[in-house]
């Protein structure tokens, strides 16, 4: 029968899905959302089931982020919506535009005691932009657009709605379900439980034959004060020692925008440095771009822009900055933008287009400050610590491959549009040094929550968003632990992803200051578990790497299955490298 005959509430929140242009969602299956999976795969989007509620929200962040729109997991009520949590809150620190659509129980019968049936908007409503609780059937089409809009408006960030499973199912079954429950007593107290039941069932179908308002809200784009990038002009051109640092919230928004950000930052002729989903903007190697060293070159700047990164643990709480060096924000965030410490100007609004129309602005009237020795100096401290780090790549260990040695191995290798996915401490740690992502939008870590675990869920959203992309996911092996399930999804979904684990047999860089701070590694050790014969019973290819010698085999074999659409894992013996030393952050 077709869909326009059987028309039922998952419907409604498939069509409205659809009006947005969104053609994936990622889910674990549960009774309470069935209806909604079944009518999005009739209309084409693709349904992307992982093994645990919280991979599922890990991989719409992860499509979001890569995608520029808001990805969206769907998850049953009760313990489906909880398991989500950490993934939800990971995403709101993160500032991911995201849906989450929870199951809950039967309108009727919420707070009685029914099965999976917890008050969840309270659970989750610190950890999300809003939440909404649709308490009709005509609501849900209308209330899945407008959380869609409002994820993506803004500060971008996770929306959760709740779709009671009597809204979902088709009407005819859900009166039967209250025919059933009413009973056939004739009683006065049996017919006029039955009377309040079909009252009530009138209420969810209510006005349920009307058009959905489901067409997607056009989100614009937030553009600081002109005065202020006036202001902002006036400061560059008279700084001789100007640096700026573009964050993840710079690349907020459509790709359009990425596209014109990737030409105004090469134009604007400023050192720069990037992290986040920004690293890679404008390739592997850009003349201005810096990879080290930060920190002096924040404490030497007489100018710092911070386009979309605020001063929290990452920068010192910006300490690193001179009090009397100028400092202009470019935040989406009033809070953000003057987070610890206070700018001498906010511009409020897109980082991007601040920095557009800065160098717009910079192109009619060039800064006249000589400048040439400031980037010498720059330049200079990055080759000298590249130098350091060849020569610490190039050190035997006395077991296992040098992790360093690793990285420049899989940044030799790896394709030119390749996505990088890091989940770990110390081994992702040396990984961020070393690896250089090919283009913005292809660099995925957890982002200020430092959440261990995404890994599985970010690599799963990361091959959908970009199909036929080589994935790469640089697992530690404490981290690993956290969705290594996942490699049983990725081979019955055909995603060719390739996991690289450091295995060093240990919470490396959680032991390095326990053991100096307090003389014990409790808690801190692991085993050389062989995680890639776990990667090879749930359908991957394991590969077991234990010497430097084996490596470039291992890495070219690995390529070559993953083409297949087969999902790689190459367990790697880690030897001791004091590489990270002093890592820990607070």
């Amino acid at each position: 029968m077709s869909i326009e005959l059987t028309r039922h509430g998952g419907d409604r929140v498939a069509q409205a899905l659809l009006a947005h242009g969104i053609d994936h969602l990622f889910t674990l299956c549960g009774g309470h959302v069935s209806p909604i999976l079944a009518a999005a795969k009739a209309r084409g989007i693709r349904v992307v089931d992982t093994r645990h509620e919280a991979n599922a929200v890990f991989a719409a962040d992860a499509w979001a982020r890569i995608q520029g729109k808001p990805g969206v997991a769907v998850v049953t009520a009760g313990p489906g919506v909880s398991n989500s949590v950490t993934a939800l809150k990971n995403a709101q620190l993160a500032q991911s535009p995201l849906l989450l659509i929870g199951g809950a129980a039967p309108t009727l019968l919420q707070g009685r005691g029914a099965l999976q049936d917890i008050a969840q908007a309270p659970l989750v409503k610190p950890h999300v932009k809003a939440c909404f609780r649709v308490r009709r059937v005509a609501e849900l089409g209308p209330t899945i657009s407008r959380a869609l809009t409002l994820a993506a408006s803004g500060v971008p960030g996770p929306v959760f709605v709740e779709c009671p499973v009597d809204l979902l199912y088709d009407e005819k079954t859900i009166r039967g379900w209250y025919a059933d429950a009413a009973g056939r007593g004739t009683s006065v107290a049996a017919r006029m439980r039955r009377a309040y039941l079909q009252f009530h069932a009138n209420r969810l179908f209510g006005g349920s034959p009307a058009a959905d308002q489901t067409a997607p809200a056009t989100t614009p784009v937030a553009v600081a004060a002109s005065g202020q990038i006036a202001r902002t002009l006036q400061l560059l051109q008279r700084s001789q020692r100007p640096l700026l640092l573009i964050g993840s919230q710079a690349l907020a928004g459509p790709t359009a925008l990425t596209e014109k950000l990737v030409a105004a930052v090469s134009a604007l002729g400023l050192p720069f440095y990037l992290s986040g989903m920004a690293r890679g903007l404008l390739g592997r190697q850009h003349p201005l771009q810096r990879f080290h060293r930060r920190r002096e070159a924040l404490k030497d700047a007489d100018c710092v822009l911070l386009a979309g990164v605020p001063c929290d643990f990452r920068l010192d709480y910006g300490q690193p900055i001179r009090r009397d060096a100028r400092l202009i924000t470019l935040n989406l965030s009033r809070r953000e933008a003057r987070m610890n410490r206070k700018p001498d100007l906010a511009l409020i609004g897109s980082p991007a287009a601040a920095l557009v129309a800065i160098a717009e602005g910079l192109a009619a009237a060039p800064q006249t400050s000589p400048r040439s020795t400031w980037l010498q100096k720059l330049a200079e401290r990055d080759a000298e610590r590249e130098g350091v780090i060849a020569e610490q790549a190039g050190a035997a260990t006395t077991a296992g491959v040098n992790p360093l040695a690793l990285c420049r191995a899989i940044e030799q290798i790896a394709d030119d549009d390749a996505v990088f996915v890091a989940d770990g401490g110390d081994f992702v740690g040396t990984a961020a040094y070393t690896l250089r992502p090919r283009g913005p939008r292809r660099w995925l870590d957890p982002g200020v929550f430092g959440t261990l675990g995404v890994g599985g869920g970010f690599a799963l959203g990361a091959a959908m968003a970009r199909p036929g992309t080589e994935t790469w996911l640089l697992w530690g092996d404490g981290a690993a632990g956290f969705s290594l399930m996942e490699f049983d999804s990725y081979a019955r979904q055909g995603v060719g992803v390739i996991a690289v684990i450091g295995n060093d047999a240990g919470w490396t860089q959680i032991a390095r200051e326990q053991i100096k701070l307090l003389g014990d590694d409790v808690g801190t050790t692991l085993a050389r578990s062989d995680y890639h014969r776990v990667a090879e019973g749930l359908g991957g290819v394991g590969l077991c790497v234990r010497e430097a010698s084996e490596l470039p085999e291992a890495l070219a074999t690995a390529k070559v299955a993953a083409r297949s659409g087969r999902p790689v894992l190459i367990n790697v013996w880690l030897g001791k490298s004091e590489f990270r030393e002093g890592s820990l952050s607070m």
